[in-house]
């Protein structure tokens, strides 16, 4: 472990410059840069709200917000692991001419994605403000689903990257993958009813859902977080980096044969 910290403030600074670089390529060919960061989530919503709000007549209070917040957790989950997925083969190059510790790239990929998540919950603040949803105690509790998802974006990160080397076809089999974990997520529709029916325990156990739930109760409901919500997805989450990075460096040797 010693090693491992030494090495990692040795290298800190390639973390850094990582993150930046995969910040600044997502914006590097748009014309509207970061303000379009807060203009997709917005727009979509807008879109959600109208299709599920009016034209099925749903009358959940801030309706807007709710869907809004699982809508920012589940694209940072989308994002943050498909470019996990892809940082090893993306910098082939690099990892060929000189060495750095592998596990930077994964790393870099889920943190500038949490950067752009970060800042595109600036939008979420201002239309609940517009709904008139006022902060209460519990919204400090929203900094456990934030952490946690960036646990579990980090953990499944390290596994994808580690598989996609091998198994290429694994970008369009973790695109469906990430399609089938939005319906069971209960981003633009209540999930009380479907919890009760022989399926629910596809969103009951399913840890991104755990995370947005838990974020919806600080932040829509203001009221404290559920305890299986709390702990379920972040036990699920240790689990996966655990193999994600025994996996990872068991592995790391031969990347370069594949790349």
């Amino acid at each position: 472990m010693k090693t491992f910290i030494q090495n990692f403030k040795k290298y800190r600074f390639l973390l850094e410059e990582l993150t930046k670089k995969d910040v600044k390529l997502k914006y590097r060919n748009s014309a509207l840069g970061f303000v379009w960061t807060l203009l997709e989530p917005l727009l979509t919503m807008i879109v959600l709200t109208i299709v599920f709000g009016t034209l099925l007549h749903k009358r959940t209070p801030h309706f807007a917000v709710y869907i809004l917040s699982g809508r920012l957790l589940y694209s940072y989950f989308s994002t943050g692991t498909k470019q996990a997925l892809k940082s090893i083969r993306r910098n082939g190059g690099m990892i060929r001419k000189v060495y750095v510790p592998k596990y930077m790239y994964p790393l870099a990929a889920s943190l500038s994605s949490y950067i752009t998540f970060a800042l595109s919950l600036i939008i979420l603040v201002i239309v609940a403000a517009v709904q008139g949803i006022r902060p209460t105690r519990y919204l400090i509790g929203a900094i456990v689903p934030l952490a946690t998802i960036f646990l579990m974006v980090t953990a499944i990160g390290f596994l994808l990257s580690t598989l996609d080397v091998f198994f290429r076809d694994l970008e369009y089999i973790w695109n469906v993958a990430t399609m089938l974990i939005m319906y069971m997520s209960a981003i633009f529709y209540e999930a009380d009813t479907l919890l009760e029916s022989q399926y629910g325990f596809l969103i009951r156990y399913n840890p991104l859902y755990a995370v947005i739930a838990n974020f919806r109760n600080a932040v829509v409901y203001g009221r404290p977080l559920e305890g299986f919500y709390l702990w379920y997805p972040v036990a699920v989450s240790l689990v996966i980096l655990v193999v994600g990075l025994l996996f990872f460096y068991k592995k790391q040797d031969s990347f370069v044969l594949y790349l």
